[in-house]
């Protein structure tokens, strides 16, 4: 028996990049799926290219703001009430700015923590209630291997995916005993629009070519000498919900191609 048929999935940063394919991904699998994020068009969009490809899909899309406490509430009372429960909540909502310390403007590293930690928060601290009176739940937070190491320029993301490991942690052990599993996944390099910026990024100041600086900077650094894909982020994302995963909790689990045993 399809173990997603029955099951509601709550998808955060949904309408690009990882969260999209995740969303995506329980959609295929048959799981009831809720794609947020603060970009209502591109939910929009993507709600529209899936009826069309797809029939018989349950895929819902609800815009809402991840570091707005009382939208954060109301959308999951909201959801709660139309579909009777959560049982899966993925967080992939995150953005990127690089910058040396002394130059990083303030509210930047202030929106990049709140989307990336404070907003996580506020979602546990809306659906573990229901999860916990339900008995059951999976919730994976979608960090980086910049939550376990560090790199030049990305004080705010790094601090931030420090952060949210060490509040999967103590999801994880306030939740032990109540069938809930809490986890970050960290991945390595990933082929995202949100990569795919900074290399360009990185091109333009290097006055090099995009292949350039693969070669140059990013492989180096990965034994692998690729980019991750974001099918197999949303592959790993559906087997750390999956029942077979029901041992593994508070993990920062490590998906990148190498990077980190070097």
């Amino acid at each position: 028996m399809n173990e997603w048929v029955d099951k509601v999935v709550v998808v955060t940063g949904a309408a690009s990049g990882i969260g999209k394919g995740i969303a995506l991904k329980f959609v295929e699998q048959g799981a009831t799926v809720i794609a947020c994020d603060i970009y209502r068009e591109q939910l929009s969009v993507m709600k529209h290219s899936v009826e069309t490809e797809v029939a018989n899909t349950s895929l819902y899309v609800s815009p809402f703001d991840i570091t707005n406490e009382s939208e954060v509430s109301e959308t999951i009372n909201s959801i709660i009430s139309k579909h009777g429960k959560i049982d899966v909540l993925v967080n992939s909502a995150g953005l990127q700015y690089v910058s040396l310390l002394e130059n990083y403007p303030s509210d930047m590293f202030e929106k990049l923590w709140r989307v990336m930690c404070f907003g996580p928060f506020l979602t546990m601290k809306n659906i573990l209630p229901h999860m916990k009176q339900k008995k059951y739940g999976r919730i994976l937070h979608l960090a980086s291997i910049n939550g376990l190491i560090g790199f030049a320029g990305k004080s705010a993301y790094n601090s931030a995916k420090h952060g949210l490991i060490g509040l999967t942690k103590v999801a994880a052990l306030e939740t032990a005993l109540d069938g809930i599993t809490v986890n970050a996944l960290c991945p390595g390099y990933v082929d995202t629009p949100l990569v795919q910026n900074q290399l360009a990024d990185l091109a333009s100041t290097r006055n090099v070519s995009l292949e350039q600086v693969l070669d140059e900077v990013i492989y180096p650094l990965v034994p692998q000498k690729r980019l991750l894909s974001v099918e197999e982020i949303a592959d790993y994302s559906i087997f750390l919900a999956s029942e077979k995963a029901s041992g593994i909790t508070g993990q920062a689990v490590v998906m990148d191609g190498g990077y980190t045993v070097q």
